[in-house]
């Protein structure tokens, strides 16, 4: 079973329709009603959603690191720098990692695209 995604606002929408014409689970901040929300809400939701968080907000590479140090559980978050990597490289990374990671090998991780 592939895993789900939670995509932050920032995300291009062409990375979200490159996922989904892939039938990979994608939903994003807008569609959730949570546009605007602060990094901490966001990554908050993605735990209640049990759904991978991908970014490409460094922002949120503090929350996670908060969460750790803090043991505070989250699902993991993927991200990925605007400028080392294309919108093809970042949808080639997480259709590869939906299909062959598991949840638990994700957890309270932070990942780093380009694989």
């Amino acid at each position: 079973m592939s895993l789900a995604f939670y995509m932050d606002e920032h995300v291009p929408r062409s990375i979200t329709s490159g996922l989904r014409l892939r039938n990979i689970d994608v939903l994003t901040v807008q569609e959730d009603g949570r546009t605007g929300f602060p990094d901490r809400k966001i990554l908050d939701r993605s735990t209640e959603l049990n759904r991978i968080l991908f970014t490409q907000d460094d922002d949120f590479l503090v929350e996670a690191q908060h969460r750790q140090e803090s043991g505070i559980f989250f699902p993991g978050v993927l991200y990925a720098h605007q400028l080392n990597i294309s919108i093809g490289g970042c949808i080639t990374d997480l259709e590869l990692i939906s299909q062959l990671a598991t949840a638990e090998e994700l957890q309270n991780t932070v990942r780093y695209l380009p694989l």
